[in-house]
């Protein structure tokens, strides 16, 4: 019962840890070391670059004593940061913090976009109907904004007294015989604006008709209607608007991130609530050119048949854009650290070590997220874990490896030299580890941290404490020295 509470102590302990935002001081003290003295074991000959307190990080101590906040402080040893790369995390505090691993792996990564969209009228498809000369209304059916009629359905019947005299002419012409002037009347009652059947159904009947039926030319709903029985239309009045139902319009709202995979063209299929089971197809026929600033979404437009009318503008519907399967690097959506300006993945090494990787994140389809530069097949990342890891690499001053192709900042291109001062804290035979001044040009601040010497002569003839001018090159797999020399003798 003992262990057990003690181990429910510990563990309540991280939690807390975690929940007040010391990621770094409840880490620390998960793997603290006991604080160094003459009966300490293992304490022996190891080199202490200084004192601090993981709350305070950037605070540093010449000895043991308290911080600021009143904490003890623990020692950063030289040795903890030697080549080989990365922070080392024991196995056990590792265990507790419930750290779990994944690999980088290649999985299918569907095209499709989803989105919600509404039904619209087919606004191509809109009839005008108005009035083509100066009358009455005789007459209005029996329509209203809102009923779906037929093509050719009637709407309203006008009198037109100004036709009565044109085509008593007209019929005067035709009674002489005279082809040639018979066409010129006819065509002149054209132009006044009788329709081709009422010139007709005058010469068949040999009288006058001045009252005309108005009709829809198309069929669908009525939209607007004008007319009022006894009203005075003038010629190019609007007397109602109908439009079309053969197709009608949908709108998808598709994420503005989204938007890159959708091309106008594409296949469509559509689910409606009010049709469940149903499946609708059909095409994208533009993609609108204004984002919809509230909602960041781009309006798409597709058109769908609709031979039996049953689709109404204003069902909402979900829209399935279809697209090839692609297979794509991709690591578990809950490895990826975001810190606002870059994207990390924390790396596992060997011998429980654990390095951060800037990489460049892609789509995300489910549980995972597409890599697009930063890591390659099969590599070891920290899944669940990762932030605790993450402050303990920022304590040690290590510095998230970039990416190789396409960094955005030219300073750190490979080849280019940071010049900067500092002490050497700790030698071995590739690596030097210095306490050096903020490097401006990359935003470093100042801190201790281990470089890799190219060539590993470079040390040569120095020794720990001196000072020295030296610029190091920054790569994918770490800083590297390039040029180092003495400035002052170690004390």
């Amino acid at each position: 019962m003992i262990a057990l509470s003690r181990t429910q102590l510990a563990a309540a302990a991280a939690v807390v840890a975690l929940a007040g935002g010391g990621l770094g001081y409840g880490l620390a003290h998960l793997q603290k070391p006991p604080v160094p003295s003459a009966s300490t074991p293992g304490s022996e000959g190891r080199k202490i670059l200084y004192w601090y307190d993981p709350m305070v990080p950037m605070e540093r101590y010449p000895g043991p004593g308290k911080s600021s906040m009143n904490m003890d402080l623990i020692p950063k040893y030289a040795d903890e940061a030697e080549a080989g790369g990365g922070v080392r995390i024991d196995p056990a505090a590792a265990q507790s913090l419930g750290v779990r691993l994944a690999r980088v792996e290649r999985s299918a990564f569907a095209q499709s976009v989803e989105a919600s969209g509404v039904l619209d009228f087919n606004q191509r498809s809109v009839a005008i109907i108005q009035a083509r000369a100066d009358g009455f209304v005789q007459r209005v059916h029996a329509r209203a904004p809102g009923d779906v009629v037929a093509a050719g359905a009637p709407i309203a019947d006008l009198l037109v007294p100004s036709w009565a005299g044109a085509q008593t002419e007209y019929l005067a012409v035709r009674r002489s015989g005279d082809a040639t002037l018979e066409s010129a009347a006819r065509q002149r009652l054209a132009l006044l604006g009788m329709p081709q059947a009422l010139i007709d159904q005058v010469a068949r009947s040999g009288r006058p008709r001045n009252v005309v039926t108005i009709a829809t030319p198309i069929g669908g709903a009525i939209q607007t209607l004008d007319l009022r029985q006894g009203m005075t239309v003038s010629a190019g009045q609007t007397l109602a608007q109908v439009a079309g139902l053969s197709t009608v319009w949908l709108n998808a709202a598709v994420p503005e991130a989204q938007a890159g995979r959708v091309k106008v063209g594409q296949s469509v299929t559509a689910d409606l609530a009010a049709f469940p089971g149903e499946t609708f197809s059909g095409r994208v026929t533009a993609i609108l050119p204004t984002t919809q600033a509230e909602t960041r979404t781009l309006t798409v437009r597709v058109e769908l048949p609709n031979p039996q009318g049953r689709l109404r503008p204003g069902m909402f519907a979900t829209v399935h854009l279809g697209g090839e399967a692609q297979t794509a690097l991709s690591v578990p959506s809950e490895a990826v650290i975001r810190t606002g300006k870059r994207s990390l993945v924390m790396v596992a090494g060997e011998q429980g070590r654990y390095a951060p990787v800037e990489v460049r994140v892609g789509r995300e389809s489910g549980d995972r997220t597409e890599i697009l530069a930063g890591l390659s097949e099969g590599l070891k990342i920290v899944a669940s874990g990762q932030f605790l890891i993450d402050s303990e690499a920022s304590l040690a001053g290590l510095q998230a490896r970039p990416l190789a192709i396409g960094a955005p900042a030219p300073a750190k291109a490979p080849g280019v030299l940071h010049e900067t001062r500092g002490r050497i804290e700790a030698l071995s035979a590739s690596s030097v580890t210095l306490s050096h001044e903020p490097v401006p040009a990359i935003d470093w601040p100042a801190m201790t941290m281990t470089f890799k010497l190219e060539p590993p002569t470079l040390a040569k003839g120095l020794k720990v404490g001196d000072q020295v001018t030296f610029g190091f090159e920054q790569r994918p797999d770490g800083a590297v020295v390039r040029r180092i020399a003495r400035t002052g003798v170690a004390r």
